[in-house]
């Protein structure tokens, strides 16, 4: 029997800076963002540990303060797709949490990440009687279902280049994840973790960051990556460039 502690169990009430990296808690009346955060918990998650499990029941409506998660599913013959990566800032899983249904997905962490969670009893008291919060979670489903398609898309990719720069600027949607930088275009992430995301080995992840930094759209930093042309990445405004790609530094 296992002496850790479960990740329920883990559960805390979040701190004033916690609180503040929440987006849609601003947009509430003083009585329902009292009542929201006196609800609301935040728990450490370890690496490779589950937020969301396939098939499991829903019970909190999740965002995510620090960190990296990757939400994902697998078909009966066990290939796996990625739907999202979810940077800080991003809040997920509001058409379960409405539906009051089963998991259709996982969603893992990728690091130590620090989830916040808001019971789905609050939840739903909040959709009966915010019209901030109302706005917010319509917000959020008219942007989920382009990312869902986007992700469909990028996964039918043949050329790496471009898988990698979409799944790049997936990360940057500003209604989703507002805080994927922290207010910068700056990106901490692994190659490995980039090559979770996008469903590519680390060695191909490198190379198409090759191409990115040569093309003048991605500088690659020590743990991390700068965005220097989010709409070239979006659309694809970029060149191959021809010769050898550099190999880039293990820090990322």
């Amino acid at each position: 029997m296992s002496s850790n502690p479960s990740l329920y169990q883990r559960r805390r009430p979040p701190n004033a800076q916690e609180l503040e990296s929440i987006p849609w808690l601003r947009l509430l009346q003083p009585h329902e963002r009292d009542r929201a955060v006196s609800a609301l918990q935040v728990m450490q998650v370890l690496v490779g540990e589950n937020v969301c499990v396939l098939g499991r029941q829903v019970t909190f409506w999740f965002g995510l303060v620090d960190g990296l998660l990757k939400m994902s599913s697998e078909n009966a013959q066990g290939v796996s797709m990625t739907f999202a990566g979810l940077p800080p800032g991003g809040w997920f899983g509001e058409g379960t949490a409405i539906k009051r249904e089963l998991y259709r997905y996982n969603v893992q962490a990728l690091r130590k990440s620090v989830v916040a969670g808001l019971p789905i009893e609050t939840f739903h008291w909040l959709l009966d009687n915010s019209l901030g919060f109302n706005r917010y979670i319509m917000n959020q489903l008219n942007e989920r279902l382009g990312q869902f398609i986007e992700a469909r898309e990028i996964d039918r990719m043949s050329n790496p280049d471009l898988r990698v720069a979409r799944s790049l600027a997936a990360l940057f949607n500003p209604v989703l994840f507002p805080y994927p930088g922290g207010g910068s275009r700056l990106l901490r992430i692994t190659q490995q973790e980039l090559a979770y995301l996008v469903g590519l080995s680390r060695q191909r992840v490198n190379e198409a960051l090759g191409t990115l930094e040569l093309a003048g759209v991605i500088q690659v930093e020590y743990g991390g990556l700068r965005v220097l042309d989010l709409e070239a990445l979006r659309h694809q405004h970029f060149a191959s460039p021809r010769g050898a790609r550099p190999t880039l530094a293990e820090g990322l």
